[in-house]
Formats: structure tokens, C-alpha cells, sequence
């Protein structure tokens, strides 16, 4: 398990739900769930931490073929983020190589039922 250095995941990430107009950070990118399964919950955490801490979603659901505008403080400088998906079912997915957010825009989860691998491509 990861968590974020800092005390709450959401001092660190925010859901573009906010109305407010916010200056972009190297790391917001947009999370497009392909997988044809609900995802209940997602988590964001450095390399290094040592559990996942919160699930930025909170009480929202990221349906199949949703996506979701996850943003970071304009002021956070780390680039690679790892990243954890829950689905409805109770599964779950992460990823053993960190994500650069600070060279991805998005990123698109699918599932390939016929393999039972999750993937993601990245733009």
C-alpha cells in the first residue's frame, strides 16, 4: 500500500468537479476507464510511499466509458505517480511501473476479457 506524503489525498488531487478555475500542473491528466466494468475507486500515490491513502473518486463511481479530470496542486514538482483502480466487484489493479504524468495527458484503462489483462495506453 501507498500513501501520499501529504496528510490527505485531497490536498493533492482534486476532481475537476470544483467550479472554481485552478492553474494546471505538469501531472493533471484525464483517466478514461475502457475497461467495460465500473470502477469504484482509484488511488494516485507516489513510488514511495508506503500505502495508497484515500480514493480520490470518494463517493463517486467512474462508469465504463466515463472519464475523469484528475488534478494535482500547481505547486507539486514529482513527476511519476503510481496508480490503483478498484472495480465494482471487489477486484483490483495496479501498476508495478509508475506512470509520468508530467508526460502523459491521458490515460486510457481496457480490459481484455478473452486474456484477463488490464492495460493502459497512455497520450
Amino acid at each position: 500500500m501507498r500513501a501520499f506524503w501529504l496528510s490527505s489525498s485531497l490536498a493533492v488531487l482534486a476532481l475537476v468537479a470544483a467550479p472554481e478555475v485552478r492553474a494546471q500542473a505538469m501531472q493533471d491528466f484525464t483517466l478514461v476507464n475502457a475497461t467495460g466494468y465500473q470502477i469504484d475507486e482509484v488511488y494516485v500515490a507516489l513510488p514511495t510511499s508506503k500505502s495508497w491513502g484515500s480514493d480520490i473518486l470518494g463517493s463517486r463511481v467512474l462508469p465504463h466509458g466515463s472519464n475523469l479530470m484528475i488534478q494535482f496542486q500547481p505547486t507539486m514538482q514529482a513527476c511519476n505517480w503510481d496508480i490503483k483502480v478498484k472495480w465494482s466487484d471487489g477486484s483490483e489493479e495496479d501498476w508495478d511501473t509508475p506512470f509520468n504524468l508530467c508526460e502523459i495527458s491521458k490515460l486510457t484503462l481496457r480490459y481484455n476479457r478473452a486474456t484477463g489483462v488490464t492495460s493502459a495506453d497512455v497520450e
